[in-house]
């Protein structure tokens, strides 16, 4: 695959998934260079006619009042990415480090932070030879961006603190060594480049949604899976209905499960003879409810879209008018009220979820199946406890999609007095996420085990495809046994995109 070039214009997330995850090489490309030298050779003669400019030759936060000597100066940036690593708890996954480290080569790819290019080329570079700083998860309240995480990923650039390298943790500096990569003296402004900005909650935040429109999709073949299991009706998905209330995202979710529901035995069976008038909501409002929240997830992709290819640092230099103008582009309420809303939509979806599973094990309701699905009901328990295995995921889902957004604790000796907690949406969202691929998991399993008792009936084609897949990772369940390894394995293979034919 070619190398992504970047040149601080809006990345895909397809593209940030191909190079956090899949490995995908990156380059600066050419036409970014005279860009950033030119915001470059502003910072450098503000310095020579000894004028002022916060950050460049100011202390920071509350202490922007201070001026500091030109002698000086490259102790203040080295100090700056010192005092900043201040993150607590464990080392964010390497795909998440890969995704700051592109979004931030990204950004001074721009040419609007005054940092020269040698910056976003060693970024670069420590992509493309996998040296991955140790970045801990929390400490940032994404207000000045997110101070503590970009900290860290800059204290590698300078040859201190740890990375992990061909599957060890080693100290930074040798394992730039190694890579053939030369730490960096940081220049006037150039620690400031590297710390103000929103990549991390961008980037975890970012991944987790890549995650999260895939799940919601193949919730759509879950629910299908669970409607053939208990004989339901894809009449509510006649485009007519969704015509007549057009939301793209049900729309598309309506179509999507008629796809999914075609040339079903299934449905013929009762198609005259049924004395049911209609099916519950969480079978009949499925394009209602996976349709709103694949509007949501959407719209989050096009805010972390915009955000990737945004200058997110402070100040902006711009060199066409050689002017240096202090801003608030690094605050994350964009990201972080996205990142919160797509956290709802997503536990929205496990909530209706959890109750076709409901209905799948339940006698009362499950339209004749075994009692839990369980061949022995009384001497064995079936899938009972999946089902409260997926309730309590559902729970947990739904304390953790509390918006972090509204909150806000001022820092900084209330020089930064509103922050936007976007780094905490963005870590609630990534397990959210993955209690969302094991409720898919649970319910694809307890659906395909529903469609066991309906033989010798075939359901629809692709449903029929799908129950296959799922056999291919989970045997039908002839007794009891335990199922924690089970939806392990499915909700890998979820995330591994064994299903991504039908989402």
């Amino acid at each position: 695959m070619a190398k992504l070039e970047l040149d601080g214009r809006p990345l895909s997330l397809d593209e940030i998934v191909a190079v956090s995850v899949e490995g995908r090489g990156v380059a600066i490309a050419p036409s970014a260079f005279p860009g950033m030298a030119a915001s470059r050779a502003v910072v450098e003669k503000l310095l020579e006619r000894g004028e002022t400019a916060y950050g460049i030759n100011t202390g920071f936060g509350k202490l922007s009042d201070v001026r500091i000597e030109p002698d000086q100066l490259e102790d203040l940036q080295h100090n700056l990415v010192r005092s900043h690593s201040c993150g607590i708890g464990e080392p964010l996954p390497e795909d998440e480090v890969r995704a700051m480290l592109l979004l931030r080569a990204n950004v001074l790819a721009k040419g609007l932070s005054g940092a020269r290019p040698v910056l976003a080329e060693a970024l670069v570079a420590m992509l493309n030879a996998r040296v991955h700083p140790v970045v801990p998860a929390r400490g940032s309240v994404g207000a000045s961006g997110d101070l503590a995480p970009l900290a860290h990923l800059a204290l590698a650039l300078i040859g201190e603190g740890e990375v992990f390298f061909k599957g060890e943790r080693v100290a930074s500096a040798a394992a730039l060594e190694k890579a053939g990569i030369a730490p960096l003296r940081l220049a006037a402004k150039e620690g400031l480049a590297l710390l103000n900005g929103t990549q991390a909650m961008c980037g975890v935040g970012g991944l987790a949604l890549a995650r999260a429109l895939r799940a919601v999709r193949l919730f759509d073949l879950a629910g299908a899976m669970s409607l053939e299991a208990l004989r339901g009706t894809p009449a509510p998905f006649d485009q007519r209905i969704h015509a007549a209330r057009p939301h793209p995202g049900q729309i598309a979710t309506a179509e999507h499960l008629l796809w999914l529901l075609e040339d079903s035995e299934i449905r013929e069976s009762h198609r005259h003879n049924d004395p049911r008038v209609q099916d519950a909501y969480c079978l009949r409002c499925m394009p209602q409810v996976h349709g709103a929240a694949r509007g949501a997830l959407e719209h989050v992709r096009q805010i972390i879209e915009i955000e990737s290819g945004s200058a997110t640092d402070n100040p902006l230099i711009f060199a066409e008018t050689a002017e240096i103008i202090s801003g608030g582009n690094f605050h994350g309420a964009p990201l972080a009220l996205a990142l919160d809303y797509a956290a709802i939509a997503l536990t929205d979806v496990m909530s209706i979820s959890e109750r076709r599973i409901d209905r799948l094990i339940n006698p009362d309701i499950n339209e004749g199946l075994p009692a839990f699905l369980s061949p022995h009901a009384g001497v064995s328990s079936g899938m009972m406890i999946a089902h409260v295995a997926a309730a309590a995921l559902l729970n947990e889902a739904k304390v953790l999609s509390h918006p972090a957004s509204v909150d806000s604790v001022p820092t900084s000796g209330g020089k930064e007095d509103h922050v936007s907690m976007g780094m905490t949406a963005a870590l609630k969202l990534r397990q959210i996420v993955a209690n969302a691929e094991h409720a898919l998991a649970i319910e694809l399993m307890a659906a395909a085990q529903g469609l066991e008792y309906r033989r010798p009936l075939k359901p629809a084609r692709e449903v029929g495809r799908a129950a296959a897949a799922v056999r291919e990772v989970v045997a039908p369940l002839t007794e009891d046994r335990p199922l924690s390894g089970d939806i392990e394995r499915l909700a890998r293979e979820i995330r591994a995109a064994k299903f991504e034919e039908w989402d």
